[in-house]
C-alpha cells in the first residue's frame, strides 16, 4: 500500500513540474489494437505527420496540428480560418521550455515549405528545443490566398513587369482586369483580403503562445519575418527570450521606398570585385556599363529568342525585354554564387547570346513564382506600405525604376485594405537580447537597414557577412553563433571573430572556374 501511495505521489509530482512542458500519451486507434503517439504542448495536441518539399521527392518528419483563430480579430466570434502548424521536435527528452519560432520571408512565404532550407542553420538548435513553424495566414496551408493564373503564369498581384511585347499603359490595364478577377475568385471562397495583414498575423502567433502553454519564444525571422518579429516584440514583450533577425526589415521602412537605389549600390559592389581583378577586367570590362548599354540596346528592340526551358527542356519563344533583364539580374544580386556569375552573363548577352539569360530569367521568376503567395503580398504591402509609398527622383532614375511603385499603387487603388495600428511604423524600442545578421552586399535590406534598428534595443549586436548578400543565417559560422546565442542570449559575450574568414566568390571567368 506505501508503494502504491508513492507512486502517485511520484506521478502527481510529476504532473505538476511537467505540466507547462510537453507531456507523451499513448492513445488508442478507433480499432483499438495499435497504439497512436501524440505529443501535448499546453492545450495543443500534435500527431506525427509528413511535411512534403514542394517541386522536391524530399519531404520531413514533423508534428502537427489544427489550429483555428477568427478570420478578423476584430470580430473574435466570427467566421474561423484554418493554419497549418507544425513542430520539429526536439532530439532531448525533456526540450527546453522556450521553443524556437521560425518566421518566413516574403511577404508570403510558407514557414513550413521554406523549413528545408533553413533546417541546416538551425539544426544544432535540435539538440535542446523544439521548432514552432506555422504557415502565416494566407500562405502555404493556412487558408491560401490563390487566384487564378494569368496567361502569363503569374497571379493578379504587382510582380515585375516581364511581359513580352506589352506597352505599360496595356501592363497597367491588364493588372487591373487581373486583380478585380482575383477579388472575385476570394470572394466566392468567403475571404476578405483585408484580414490577412501582419497585424493580424501577429494576433495568430499571440493566441498560438497562448494555445501552447504561455512559453516564451526564441524568434527566428528572415527578411519580412523580420518584421512580424519586431511587431510581435512591440505587442508581446513578455513572450520572447530572444530574437535573431536575419537581413532585417526595420519597422519604419516603407517597403518598396528604396528597392532600386538598394539594387544599384549593391550591383556597383558586386561589379567592382570584377573591375579590380586584372583577369575580369581584361575578359568583361565594366559590367555596370555593359549592363546599362543592354537595357538600352533591349529597350531598342527586344529580341524574340528560342531557347530550351530548365527542367522539362521543352522550346519556347520569348522576348527579351529591359524590364526581364533588370528582374533577372535582381535575382542574381541576392546570392554571392549568383552575383559571381553576372559579369560572365552580361557580357555573353551584350554579344548577342540570348538563349541562356531567357532560360534563367524564367527559371528563376516561376521559382520566386511558385515560393510566393503573392496575393496574401498585396494584402500586407496594400495596407501597410503603399499608402505612404511614392518615387523619389533617385528611385525613378535606378536601374529598377519607378515601374514597380506605378505598379503596385495601380493594384492597391482596388485591392482591399486592414487596418493598421497607429505606432505600426514606430521604430522597436527594446531590451530582449537580439542578434541582427547582415550581408555586407545586401541587394534589397542593406546593413544600414540593420544599424537603424539596433538603436531602438539597448541589449542587441549586429554581425556584418562580408562579401555576403540577403539572408544570411546560413552562410560560414553563422549556424554556430547563432546556437551558441540561444543558448546564452547575451549579444556582448558572444565571439564572432569566425566571420572575418568570409567573403565574396570571386566573379566567374567561365562557367568552370571564377577568377584567381
Amino acid at each position: 500500500m506505501k508503494t502504491r501511495t508513492r507512486l502517485i505521489l511520484l506521478a502527481l509530482l510529476l504532473i505538476a513540474f511537467w505540466g507547462g512542458r510537453s507531456i507523451w500519451h499513448h492513445v488508442q486507434t478507433p480499432d483499438g489494437t495499435t497504439p497512436a503517439r501524440i505529443y501535448r504542448l499546453g492545450r495543443v495536441v500534435f500527431r506525427p505527420c509528413t511535411l512534403d518539399q514542394p517541386q522536391s521527392g524530399l519531404a520531413t518528419r514533423a508534428w502537427c496540428a489544427p489550429f483555428h483563430v477568427p478570420e478578423n480579430w476584430a470580430r473574435p466570434d466570427g467566421r474561423q480560418i484554418a493554419l497549418r502548424l507544425a513542430l520539429i521536435r526536439s532530439t532531448a527528452s525533456h526540450p527546453a521550455p522556450d521553443p524556437v519560432l521560425y518566421l518566413a520571408g516574403g511577404p508570403g512565404q510558407s514557414a513550413i515549405d521554406t523549413w528545408p532550407v533553413l533546417e541546416p542553420a538551425l539544426h544544432g538548435l535540435l539538440a535542446n528545443r523544439n521548432v514552432i513553424l506555422l504557415d502565416q495566414r494566407g500562405t502555404g496551408g493556412s487558408t491560401p490566398l490563390t487566384c487564378p493564373r494569368s496567361r502569363t503564369g503569374r497571379s493578379a498581384r504587382a510582380a515585375p513587369a516581364s511581359d513580352s511585347g506589352t506597352s505599360s499603359h496595356e501592363r497597367l490595364t491588364r493588372l487591373k482586369a487581373e486583380t478585380r478577377a482575383c477579388l472575385a475568385a476570394l470572394e466566392k471562397r468567403g475571404l476578405n483580403p483585408a484580414d490577412f495583414t501582419t497585424t493580424q498575423a501577429v494576433r495568430d502567433l499571440g493566441a498560438l503562445r497562448q494555445a501552447l502553454g504561455d512559453p516564451k519564444f526564441d524568434l527566428v525571422g528572415v527578411s519580412y519575418g523580420t518584421l512580424v518579429a519586431e511587431e510581435f516584440m512591440k505587442r508581446y514583450p513578455q513572450a520572447v527570450r530572444s530574437a535573431i533577425l536575419d537581413s532585417v526589415v526595420p519597422d519604419q521602412l516603407i517597403v518598396g521606398q528604396n528597392f532600386g537605389v538598394n539594387l544599384d549600390q549593391a550591383l556597383h559592389a558586386d561589379f567592382a570585385l570584377c573591375t579590380q581583378n586584372a583577369a575580369c577586367r581584361k575578359a568583361f570590362g565594366n559590367s555596370w556599363t555593359t549592363l546599362v548599354e543592354l537595357k538600352r540596346r533591349l529597350a531598342r528592340h527586344a529580341p524574340w529568342v528560342r531557347f530550351r526551358t530548365a527542367g522539362d527542356f521543352q522550346s519556347v519563344r520569348e522576348a527579351l525585354t529591359p524590364n526581364r533583364l533588370v528582374e533577372l539580374v535582381r535575382f542574381y544580386a541576392y546570392s554571392s554564387a549568383t552575383a559571381a556569375l553576372l559579369p560572365l552573363v552580361l557580357h555573353a548577352a551584350s554579344e548577342g547570346h540570348y538563349a541562356p539569360l531567357l532560360a534563367q530569367s524564367r527559371f528563376m521568376s516561376q521559382s520566386v513564382t511558385q515560393s510566393l503567395y503573392g496575393d496574401m503580398q498585396l494584402s500586407v504591402l496594400c495596407s501597410e506600405d503603399v499608402p505612404w509609398l511614392h518615387a523619389t527622383p533617385a528611385e525613378t532614375a535606378s536601374l529598377l525604376g519607378d515601374t514597380p511603385i506605378k505598379e503596385l499603387h495601380t493594384v492597391c487603388a482596388i485591392w482591399p485594405h486592414g487596418a493598421v495600428p497607429t505606432d505600426f511604423h514606430a521604430p522597436l524600442r527594446s531590451s530582449i537580447p537580439t542578434l541582427i545578421l547582415e550581408g555586407e552586399l545586401d541587394p534589397v535590406t542593406p546593413p544600414r537597414y540593420g544599424t537603424r534598428v539596433l538603436r531602438g534595443l539597448s541589449d542587441a549586436r549586429l554581425l556584418i557577412a562580408p562579401g555576403q548578400g540577403h539572408n544570411v543565417i546560413g552562410i560560414g559560422c553563422m549556424p554556430h553563433l547563432v546556437q551558441r546565442f540561444i543558448k546564452r542570449p547575451d549579444p556582448s559575450r558572444l565571439d564572432a571573430s569566425c566571420l572575418s574568414r568570409l567573403g565574396p566568390m570571386p566573379p566567374f571567368l567561365n562557367y568552370n572556374r571564377g577568377a584567381p
